[in-house]
């Protein structure tokens, strides 16, 4: 027991530094989120947009989800409903009230998710988990408003931490990458190594990187069976208790690189910039303490720029930890600690057996019983990112159709007919 508790801790630890990091990472692409969302407002929340509440209801609801933004059809509505979110999501970025501001992020994020399911991707189920685990994981204690409130601190306390939430987070992480390669198992992946190619040839995603990188297909069938073997066995590497920290920096690295290079080559949307937030997190101890003098040489120079405004004034974030957990006094008398880690564990154990379900194997499929507690809290996941196969048809194909294809364009004048050859104009 002694040696698989060591195990546990040395495998599944989080420096509080970089789950600090990690949450301002996170509250910043949460903020470019509700941005880029808000720009289309009207058009995609509101009653006058595509999908109005009776359509949604009527096509593509499920009864076990509920939404804020579904209580009304009024784009004023949704517009307050995206202010309180933006000010959660700041409040998250500066750490004042970080899990107050986490779980009012987490619920009006699940609530927009829920209003529209037919614009999400991906991305949006990692932010949403990501955020549903910050809940639980100690990201306040570091470069936060919350870290300097007159509060027990203690400097030297070792900013390493253990806990049903740190499994959570880590195996979160790893089993996004592990489950995108188990369903991508057509042929464009497993042998032919022609799912770059036919990816690059989807040209409402292609980015300038895809169209150089196009001209050398060997290239692409290495980056091909490269892409679907590390996402398929890089992840085991953070269960290996030996050098750890190499291990860690390496899996990180690589993530990113596999992510910018996407982004370079494909446009996904925010996307890149979530997976990327979603394993720094993960920078082990001694990575971080080389970050972090060179955070608190910055911040030394805020603190003095700060001063010359007024000697009773503090400055508004601090490095030091916030040793407090601020637990309510029912969670004291109901044990809160315990009733906490086996929350994350139930939890846990759900998404994993949802995305088991994803594989299309009847045995794995979660019950009918469990779907009111898996999807209420959405912590259904699917990871089929260009599986099992790349799709190989985009608006360029249409002529496949029909040799000639004949348009007829009307005019207040006249009508012209036009015919167009068997192949792309590109």
């Amino acid at each position: 027991m002694h040696l698989i508790q060591q195990y546990l801790h040395r495998i599944f630890y989080a420096d509080t530094r970089a789950l600090s990091l990690m949450r301002i990472w996170v509250a910043s692409v949460l903020l470019l989120d509700i941005a880029i969302r808000a720009s289309d407002l009207e058009a995609h929340y509101s009653n006058m947009g595509v999908l109005p509440l009776h359509v949604l209801h009527a096509n593509a609801w499920n009864q076990y989800f509920f939404s804020l933004h579904a209580l009304s059809g009024m784009w004023q509505f949704q517009a307050l409903l995206f202010a309180v979110a933006a000010v959660a999501a700041v409040s998250l970025l500066l750490g004042y009230h970080t899990r107050w501001a986490t779980f009012i992020s987490w619920l009006l994020l699940l609530s927009l998710q829920n209003r529209n399911p037919l614009i999400s991707q991906s991305g949006d189920g990692l932010l949403r988990m990501l955020l549903f685990w910050g809940m639980f994981l100690p990201w306040h204690r570091h470069y936060s408003l919350d870290a300097r409130r007159d509060l027990p601190v203690e400097k030297n306390l070792s900013t390493s931490y253990f806990g049903a939430a740190t499994v959570a987070y880590l195996l979160q992480v790893a089993w996004v990458y592990v489950f995108t390669a188990l369903l991508k198992s057509g042929p464009d992946w497993t042998t032919d190594g022609t799912a770059l190619y036919y990816a690059l040839s989807l040209d409402q995603i292609l980015m300038p990187g895809g169209r150089i990188l196009y001209q050398y297909p060997q290239l692409m069938k290495f980056l091909t069976h490269a892409t679907y073997y590390g996402e398929l066995y890089l992840p085991f590497i953070l269960l290996i208790p030996w050098k750890n920290t190499w291990f860690r920096l390496l899996f990180i690295f690589s993530i990113i690189g596999l992510h910018i290079g996407i982004s370079l080559t494909l446009y996904v949307g925010l996307f890149y910039l979530i997976s990327i937030s979603a394993v720094i997190g993960l920078l082990p101890t001694p990575a971080m303490d080389f970050l972090d003098r060179r955070l608190r040489v910055g911040f030394s120079r805020v603190q003095q720029r700060w001063s010359r405004l007024g000697t009773h004034l503090r400055p508004p974030l601090s490095v030091h930890v916030n040793v407090a957990w601020n637990k309510p006094r029912w969670a004291e008398r109901l044990h809160g600690h315990y009733l906490r880690e086996g929350l994350v564990l139930t939890a846990l154990a759900l998404a994993f057996w949802w995305n088991l379900g994803t594989l299309g194997k009847p045995y794995f499929t979660v019950p009918q019983q469990l779907h009111l507690a898996t999807l209420v809290p959405r912590l259904d996941q699917n990871w089929s990112m260009f599986a099992p196969n790349v799709f190989k048809d985009d608006a360029g194909t249409f002529w496949k159709a029909s040799p000639i294809l004949t348009l007829r364009l009307t005019s207040t004048s006249k009508a012209k007919s036009l015919t167009l050859p068997n192949r792309p104009v590109w």
